[in-house]
């Protein structure tokens, strides 16, 4: 990790999980990933911020209130890690964490976590919008497989092409043993 650079760590809560309400594919060797910056991040004193998503009553996961809108508890979370609820996929939106972020005179960002087409992507988007230098961590990140048009798109087909489009433009996507 570069110095300065704060390690976001976006919606790694149980309903992403094994038996969770919207188990993701690849989440276990995305979180294996993710636990490896982690350490990282703690040995070298870098930042990190936690962002948890709280839906509604009526959503499909994620609901206040519910176990699956929880941080995972596999996370190994510190008293001064920060985290961020939101309500949007847009980590920046109606939040703290573009303030805690000036606050903290960082520019540089580390992204990781779920899904990759949806908060990963809207988020990515948004913070190189503000002006940002993000680099995302690939293969610590997780999505799903979707449909359109009747067709099944399988979640690797979804992760790269997102992975594709952000790369060079938005953002630097690295993977995890460019990092360790």
């Amino acid at each position: 990790m570069k110095p300065n650079e704060t390690l976001l760590i976006i919606d790694m809560q149980n309903d992403y999980y094994p038996g969770g309400a919207m188990e993701l594919i690849g989440i276990e060797e995305a979180h294996a990933n993710l636990f490896r910056l982690i350490e990282q991040a703690h040995r070298q004193d870098n930042s990190i911020i936690y962002v948890q998503h709280l839906a509604s009553e009526s959503a499909p996961f994620f609901r206040r209130g519910t176990s699956g809108a929880e941080l995972y508890s596999g996370l190994p979370i510190r008293q001064n890690d920060v985290i961020i609820q939101k309500h949007s996929p847009n980590s920046f939106r109606e939040t703290s964490l573009q303030t805690l972020l000036d606050q903290l005179g960082i520019k540089n960002l580390l992204v990781c976590g779920a899904m990759t087409h949806m908060c990963i992507d809207t988020t990515v988007r948004a913070g190189y919008d503000l002006g940002y230098d993000i680099r995302l961590v690939g293969d610590a990140c997780a999505t799903r497989d979707l449909e359109f048009e009747g067709e099944r798109l399988s979640s690797d087909v979804v992760h790269r092409s997102f992975l594709s489009a952000l790369d060079g433009t938005f953002c630097q996507v690295v993977k995890t043993t460019e990092l360790l």
